[in-house]
């Protein structure tokens, strides 16, 4: 989710410099908290990537892909057929004729959770004279079986919004010709668009699950969305300040979202003022400061870390494009940002006034300004001023 932070206003190049009402921050630029890769994911959630593997002596296919396209491969028909429960696969070419069973602590590209057997189940559509199932029925089974075989298999400890996703690989039309009826389900790491593995190393449930990235590192950009990791130098959605670790402040259970949103918001601030270089330069490029928050099957999953990371929201269509790393001179949406105007010499901030219950205008019927639409495109996206 994203928001501003309630009591900030919003950064702009021609309006005044931005300040806490609640207290001086050395970071002058709006804060808000974020949920960047939830719409990422929706962004590919009708994607499919799979593994597929023929049966018998005929040659094996292997696809990677949104539309499920097999490539020819050679595969030891015995390395689909071994491939058990917390067995880990890995291959180097793209068509997988090297695919083999590897160690997991060595970088691997998907760890088995399960077997299923679709002959056994009642019906027709798996029977021995039935059709291969289509990319797109493949993809309903791996979230009607898949999904939850590979959530007993970590105990109910898959983070929804981690790094890991539930891959299937199934027979190719020779095995599925020869009566292989078996899918196997597991784990994987994909970019965004799915087209592409990421190595492992380690299983899955002896690691941290979050979707994080290194300080330094910029997302792409897509339709003003994020994307995967891309050079600074290029058109890019957002960058990455500093990684977090919760459990540090919260070795227990959940925090709240508001004991998040605390910590977090000291925290990245002043490690966003040290990657930058000064305290101004967030407010001077006209960008926004945000992180994630953890919920109750993240933090059950065993994931901690959340980015503190810099762009540009526009207001219901996502992030404006960045051109170049913060840490030096950058354009937004093509253009240098104008720095907004300092104070002018002898002025400072004025100091937080507190107001005493009872008194007129404060109390319960006081004005309430309205909260701010959510913005359509990205969930939890609020306008400045919420």
């Amino acid at each position: 989710m994203l928001r501003d932070d309630p009591d900030q206003d919003h950064p702009r190049a021609d309006g005044p410099r931005p300040r806490s009402r609640r207290r001086r921050l050395g970071l002058s630029a709006t804060r808000t908290r974020r949920g960047l890769l939830l719409m990422a994911a929706g962004a590919v959630a009708a994607g499919v990537v799979t593994v597929v593997f023929a049966g018998g002596d005929r040659t094996p296919t292997v696809s990677a892909s949104n539309a499920g396209t097999a490539e020819s491969a050679v595969v030891e028909p015995a390395v689909a057929r071994d491939a058990a429960a917390g067995r880990c696969l890995t291959w180097t070419k793209d068509d997988a004729q090297d695919l083999a069973q590897v160690d997991c602590a060595a970088p691997h590209l998907f760890e088995v959770a399960s077997s299923i057997d679709l002959g056994a189940f009642p019906g027709s559509e798996f029977g021995r004279d039935a059709p291969k199932p289509s990319p797109l029925r493949y993809a309903q089974l791996r979230d009607e079986m898949c999904t939850p075989a590979v959530a007993g298999y970590l105990g109910n400890r898959l983070d929804p919004h981690g790094k890991f996703s539930v891959g299937v690989i199934h027979p190719g039309d020779a095995g599925w010709a020869g009566g292989d009826r078996t899918v196997r389900c597991g784990l994987q790491q994909t970019s965004v668009d799915g087209r592409q593995f990421t190595p492992i190393r380690g299983t899955v449930a002896s690691q941290d699950q979050s979707k994080v990235w290194d300080a330094g590192t910029c997302l792409g950009i897509d339709r003003s969305l994020p994307t995967d990791p891309a050079a600074c130098d290029r058109i890019h959605s957002v960058e990455v300040t500093y990684t977090a670790d919760l459990g540090e402040q919260f070795p227990g259970d959940l925090p709240s979202t508001a004991d998040q949103d605390t910590y977090l918001e000291d925290l990245c601030t002043r490690e966003t003022n040290a990657y930058l270089g000064s305290p101004d330069a967030l407010a001077d490029k006209t960008l926004t400061l945000f992180w994630d928050n953890k919920d109750l099957a993240a933090w059950m999953a065993g994931s901690r870390k959340v980015n503190c990371t810099i762009g540009s929201p526009i207001p219901g269509r996502g992030f404006a494009p960045i051109g170049g790393s913060a840490k030096g001179p950058i354009t937004v949406n093509g253009t240098a940002p104008v720095p907004p105007p300092k104070a002018p010499p002898g002025r400072s901030l004025p100091i937080p006034v507190t107001i005493e219950p009872g008194t007129p205008g404060q109390g319960a019927d006081a004005p309430v300004a309205p909260a701010a639409p959510a913005l359509p495109g990205i969930p939890g996206l609020r306008l400045p001023g919420q």
